[in-house]
């Protein structure tokens, strides 16, 4: 489950900032026997934060910019169930559960017990400094299946979440500020 921290670690900050490659920094939950792989990225967003919000809080837009996430089935404003695209034509699927949710600001999550990819998450959506748009943060921890052989097996095909996380946060900024986003092709999709 998703959570504050209660480290050591002092700042003013949002967790999500903290410089520290320690998932519990991030304010996520993680497992004792393995603290699996933390992911963090932001990007700066030239749209108003609750529209942003309102748009990543529907779950099943999700697939429109993200390029594994085959399909998000929204059971009610907690529950929903993911099926992604896994290394070698696989997919993977997991329920996963809302643990907190500012409206215009934060939404955090975690999967439920006996996922095939344990995970837990959090969105942050901030005003910038300068008025010019929001800063998004996302920090999710995941357990890879088939832990370090599954992750080499994951980056080989292209699926590893670090690359990923980037590629979709670049294909949501284009979305939100354009309304399209380009392809390699030329075109937009």
């Amino acid at each position: 489950m998703a959570k504050r921290s209660t480290t050591g670690i002092r700042s003013d900050a949002p967790p999500s900032t903290v410089k520290d490659p320690n998932p519990s920094a991030a304010a996520l939950a993680i497992d004792d026997e393995d603290s699996g792989d933390l992911i963090g990225r932001t990007v700066t967003i030239n749209a108003p934060r609750q529209a942003l919000y309102a748009f990543w809080r529907d779950f099943r837009n999700l697939p429109l910019f993200m390029e594994n996430i085959e399909s998000v089935e929204v059971f009610d404003e907690r529950r929903s169930h993911w099926k992604v695209k896994g290394p070698a034509g696989s997919t993977v699927e997991w329920d996963s559960v809302i643990t907190e949710d500012i409206p215009g600001e934060e939404i955090a999550w975690s999967s439920t017990e006996n996922a095939e990819v344990p995970n837990s998450g959090r969105i942050e959506f901030r005003d910038t400094t300068n008025g010019r748009g929001t800063q998004v943060t996302v920090n999710i921890v995941y357990d890879p299946p088939a832990g370090k052989l599954g992750k080499a097996v994951a980056k080989l095909f292209g699926r590893e979440p670090n690359i990923q996380a980037r590629q979709d946060l670049r294909r949501f900024k284009q979305l939100m500020e354009t309304g399209e986003i380009p392809t390699s092709g030329g075109a937009a999709s």
